[in-house]
């Protein structure tokens, strides 16, 4: 089944993340912490969401990696309100979400559950405190990096997030592949290189996911990052779920 390809400023956003093979997806996701979908933003979209970078009065802060020895490159976090494009992945992609997140809360035995509509969750987030947008662009140039790294911003941790690729791997840029490792107890870390293509979305762990083995279920702790990127320049869109303190 082939992904649909739509303009991020469609209304019909969610109904195309709605014919997503969401089986195959969740599938993916309990089996191996993560899933791709296919392309779901057409050249354009991709072209002018990257653009948005150089508009600072979207954003709400700037980070250059090197200073802080997360990698190299920089990211910037989008402000409230956000850009109706990010707003609607974001409240597209969360439904459809959520089963996941609450079979893995009830999994670990906590006692936590998530509501069904983003706003919903969003709300608890700022009552605790945690109000600042999370929705960020990231750029990387030759040479940048992202050392491998969990998203947490606070007591409340929606746990699968999404990032959107941005830039063609096969024109504008060499490298920079999206990379996801797993810590297994009492057993090394497991590597996995995650291909993407333009508009392509990889969903994934945030920090752990539950995994049923012998003796019943153990935690395995996730981290993400993205390697060298050899030649050119990268975009990402990132949606995390939760807001931040």
């Amino acid at each position: 089944m082939s992904a649909p390809v739509i303009r991020a400023d469609s209304d019909a956003f969610a109904d195309a993340v709605d014919r997503l093979d969401w089986s195959r997806i969740r599938a993916d996701i309990h089996t191996r912490g993560f899933a791709t979908t296919g392309p779901i933003l057409d050249v354009k979209d991709c072209r002018e969401l990257s653009a948005l970078y150089d508009d600072d009065a979207l954003f709400r802060s700037r980070v250059v990696m090197a200073r802080h020895s997360f990698g190299r490159g920089e990211y910037k976090y989008l402000n409230y309100p956000l850009p109706d494009a990010v707003r609607e992945m974001r409240a597209a992609f969360y439904p459809r979400l959520v089963p996941v997140a609450n079979q893995w809360q009830e999994m670990t035995g906590a006692a936590v559950r998530f509501p069904p509509d983003h706003g919903a969750f969003l709300r608890r987030c700022h009552n605790a405190g945690q109000k600042l947008p999370t929705p960020l662009l990231l750029r990387y140039e030759t040479d940048d990096y992202n050392c491998l790294h969990q998203d947490l911003y606070g007591e409340h941790v929606f746990p699968l997030q999404v990032a959107v690729l941005l830039s063609d791997p096969a024109a504008d840029f060499t490298g920079g592949e999206f990379v996801l490792t797993e810590q297994r107890p009492r057993m090394q870390s497991r590597a996995e290189v995650v291909s993407l293509a333009q508009g392509e979305a990889v969903v994934f762990a945030v920090n752990e996911r539950p995994v049923e083995g012998s003796r019943g279920v153990y935690r395995v702790r996730m981290r993400h990052g993205v390697s060298r990127v050899k030649s050119g320049r990268r975009h990402v869109l990132g949606l995390i779920f939760h807001d931040a303190a």
